[in-house]
């Protein structure tokens, strides 16, 4: 008899493996374009959150009940806290739509990826001689893909929100400051300094962008690798240890899932509060605050 293989009754049964690979596993083809099993779980979330909102929508009452009481008290809570972010309720009821949307996304996508019913169904492929377990439904979060999709809009969206907010040009002069290298030639004469303080406050603008990128990975791989690394742990521990020990673990897990999802969330705030904000006219202020005080000091 061979390691790897058993023969019972000149049957040779291979071994089935359970990899957690790091890439989301294709399940079928729809023409060239692939589906895999953390698309079919991202529909899966959009479908419920669809199906569940429709539910509640349907049951709203003037006089709500335990359910729509739960949720307005959520969602008041939610929004209080974007206005802790971004400390104006203006903006907070712009972005609110788009960052609670994101927070319900991730944390039903994630708490799908650590049902164990859904992680039972699938198939075994073959190949190379080596069978592996399949499973149809894999967190969306747990796809780099679908993380890195979700820091791009984020990116971006605060970006196109910004240039709403305060101007195009003022949003350009943020990452290249033409404003301050035109200042060499204005301000010159009257402040010296400013031949030292135009560059570099140029070349800051030059490190803002290249900040917007770090942005995209680190909102993208912050979510991927918490979400992917518990899937790993709860794979050993279930693969180790059967039924009640890996329990603790899938309710830190659980907690990990809606820390994430709240983290993913509040940055988005964060970003979109820091793209409306006027720095020139910080500047302004603090400009006149400035000469108010030399002109107290002299009289």
């Amino acid at each position: 008899m061979e390691n790897t293989n058993q023969v019972q009754n000149n049957i040779v049964i291979q071994p089935v493996s359970h990899d957690v690979t790091i890439y989301a596993e294709p399940i079928f083809k729809v023409r060239n374009f692939e589906i895999t099993n953390s698309l079919l779980t991202s529909w899966l979330t959009v479908l419920i959150i669809i199906s569940f909102l429709l539910v509640l929508k349907k049951k709203m009452k003037k006089v709500p009940g335990k359910l729509q009481n739960f949720f307005e008290i959520m969602m008041e809570g939610a929004l209080s806290l974007c206005d802790q972010v971004t400390n104006d309720r203006k903006i907070s009821n712009k972005i609110f739509p788009l960052v609670f949307s994101l927070f319900l996304f991730i944390l039903v996508s994630n708490w799908l990826g650590l049902m164990p019913i859904l992680g039972s169904f699938g198939f075994i492929a073959t190949e190379g001689g080596h069978s592996a377990f399949v499973p149809l439904f894999r967190s969306g979060t747990a796809d780099i893909n679908t993380t890195l999709a979700f820091s791009l809009m984020v990116v971006i969206a605060s970006n196109v929100f910004g240039i709403f907010a305060i101007g195009a040009w003022k949003s350009f002069n943020k990452y290249v400051n033409l404003k301050a290298l035109g200042s060499i030639f204005t301000k010159v004469r009257k402040d010296p300094s400013v031949l030292i303080v135009a560059p570099i406050t140029f070349f800051v603008g030059i490190l803002e962008l290249i900040g917007e990128m770090a942005k995209v990975a680190s909102l993208s791989f912050r979510l991927f690798g918490n979400v992917f690394a518990g899937e790993v742990l709860l794979a050993s521990m279930s693969a180790i240890f059967a039924y009640l020990v890996p329990t603790p673990f899938l309710f830190l897990e659980v907690f990990v899932g809606l820390i994430q999802a709240l983290i993913f969330s509040l940055l988005a705030a964060v970003y979109f509060t820091i793209a409306a904000q006027d720095h020139d006219e910080h500047e302004e202020h603090a400009e006149e605050h400035s000469s108010h005080d030399k002109n107290v000091a002299h009289a």
